[in-house]
């Protein structure tokens, strides 16, 4: 079983994190580093967990109004070390490696 493909996203996803993502097999050890920002200071939040698969969720408003307000983003989905199931929505500042 390989990751969901092909993997949607309303906005383009870096080319190093998408060669990561296609190429994550279920059972591997990943790190996940993502920016965190509240007001004008920002920090990095790192995860290891074990990958279990990507897929794309779409958001929105629940009225029916411009396909603008549809807005796709790619979701890895992990169990972190702790066995807690856990996904995060993949964005510009996201950087997934794989573990040895």
């Amino acid at each position: 079983m390989t990751a969901a493909l092909p993997i949607y996203a309303s906005r383009p996803i870096k080319p190093d994190v998408l060669a990561v993502l296609t190429q994550l097999q279920p059972g591997q050890k990943i790190k996940i580093t993502q920016l965190i920002r509240v007001g004008m200071k920002s920090w990095p939040a790192i995860i290891t967990g074990t990958f279990r698969h990507a897929d794309s969720l779409a958001t929105g408003l629940a009225t029916d109004r411009l396909p603008v307000d549809d807005i796709i983003v790619p979701v890895v989905h992990f169990t972190k070390d702790n066995q807690e199931m856990s996904s995060i929505a993949v964005d510009e500042h996201t950087k997934i490696e794989v573990i040895s």
